[in-house]
């Protein structure tokens, strides 16, 4: 019924690309059980050759449908070439699925995990829809005894919606509302961005993505245990870190362990020296950059996080006070995400003009951009988002003395339902949150998730 569904759910946006994703599965079933076969001969050539063909179908697939376009117009530009290729759609979540199924195989082919007999087993895990299309990426290893046996409570489903409702208001009403602001900024042709606006526009967005993506990791994590299923956190407040290294711990961390474990350690993480540690962490992030997305732009974005994790290893930032420390991370963060939503190098550049006073036609007063956008509805939400950002829930739990007798310092670092709360405010607000999403899903007042196109 799951795989049924999740079939469903994909085939309602891309009705052809359920084809590929079915290929996909039973590509990756077939060449997991056929390195299962031979785990007696660890080292054999003949399992290095499945291994490197799964590498090759998987990352050339995804090469093919999300970089070919980039690649042809850079040569063009380049070598003043016309190898124009036609458009081709990008199917939805490709690189969310592509990577579960890479890790299913790597982890097989690493003695981590037996290879399921079942095709259903492994269809089930690559496609289960709640984190299809945006993550967030789940290792095989830590739900296959889930998929096999799970309990299937009345509680665990009013956690779950909880959890979604939660999730859903964090994009609708905070992400969405944001959106209007950064998307009005970036969108002025009329050179009317200033200091003030190109601020605003920068901060705004560091939130706006933040709320819009962790929103779609709650949603897919309260669904999931409506199944039964317990995914671990992809967010853990990463805007109270205090260095870019402890940012990436918090940030999108299904992501980030991702390329830890299977990309950086098996390039030599930080055993063969400082020269060779610094390659790979640049690497890591040039890779982490191109994976958000077909464009340079995405690239630099990840190369500027990867140039201050090396300054990190050379500076003892560690040792600043916390305020100076959480405000220079906070700068990277928010001035790095500058380029990653910008349309092209041009208007990033414009922006970062703006930003730090570069650009002397721009007018800076009570006449700016930014003040039109200010109105009590955006100041509410911006106020909002501040302070949701914050691990206030830790706090204010009913679960949090649960949480310390327990011995659990970070609760956030795994989903943990535990008994849901049925105080009649906290039931009340949950069915207001829903209503006022309703409403506003109702009056077409919804962007698409931005992680929808990566």
């Amino acid at each position: 019924m799951l795989i049924l569904a999740s079939l469903l759910f994909y085939s309602y946006g891309e009705p052809i690309y359920v084809l590929l994703m079915l290929v996909s599965c039973l590509a990756n079933w077939a060449l997991a059980l056929a390195l299962d076969t031979r785990k007696e001969d660890a080292a054999s050539a003949g399992r290095k050759a499945i291994l490197t063909l799964a590498l090759v179908l998987n990352l050339g697939v995804l090469g093919f449908f999300k970089y070919a376009g980039m690649f042809v117009g850079t040569i063009d530009s380049l070598l003043g070439l016309d190898l124009k290729i036609g458009a081709v759609a990008l199917p939805i979540g490709i690189s969310f699925y592509t990577f579960q199924a890479l890790s299913y195989v790597i982890d097989v082919y690493r003695g981590k995990i037996s290879a399921a007999r079942d095709p259903f087993v492994v269809m089930l895990y690559i496609s289960f829809f709640p984190q299809l299309i945006a993550g967030p990426i789940v290792r095989y290893r830590h739900i296959e005894e889930q998929i096999a046996q799970r309990s299937f409570t009345l509680n665990g489903v009013a956690c779950g919606m909880r959890r979604f409702v939660v999730g859903l208001s964090k994009k609708v009403i905070v992400a969405d509302s944001l959106a209007v602001v950064v998307d009005g900024i970036y969108g002025n042709q009329s050179g009317e961005v200033d200091f003030y606006a190109a601020w605003l526009a920068a901060i705004c967005y560091a939130l706006q993505i933040y709320f819009d993506f962790s929103g779609y990791s709650d949603m897919a994590i309260g669904m999931a245990a409506m199944f039964g299923f317990r995914f671990q956190e992809n967010f853990t407040y990463p805007y109270i870190s205090r260095t870019m290294q402890e940012f990436w711990r918090r940030w999108h961390i299904s992501l980030s362990t991702w390329f830890l474990e299977y990309l950086y350690i098996p390039l030599g993480g930080n055993r063969k020296g400082e020269a060779r540690t610094v390659i790979n962490k640049f690497t890591v992030f040039l890779l982490c950059g191109l994976w958000h997305g077909a464009a340079w732009t995405f690239v630099v974005w990840g190369l500027i996080h990867g140039i201050f994790l090396m300054l990190e290893e050379i500076v003892p930032l560690k040792k600043l006070p916390h305020w100076a420390g959480h405000l220079y991370t906070m700068f990277v963060v928010v001035a790095s995400f500058v380029v990653f939503r910008a349309d092209s190098f041009t208007q990033a550049l414009q922006m970062y003009a703006n930003m730090f006073g570069f650009n002397t036609e721009s007018t800076v007063g009570a006449g700016s951009l930014a003040f039109s956008y200010l109105d009590p509805w955006t100041l509410t939400i911006f106020s909002i988002a501040l302070i949701a950002m914050l691990p206030v829930t830790q706090v204010l739990s009913p679960q949090a003395k649960l949480w310390k007798k327990m011995g659990v310092t970070n609760p956030s670092s795994t989903y943990m339902p535990a008994t849901v709360d049925t105080r009649v405010w906290s039931l009340g607000l949950t069915l207001v949150l829903l209503a006022a999403n309703l409403l506003i899903l109702a009056a077409g007042g919804y962007h698409p998730f931005i992680y929808f196109r990566f």
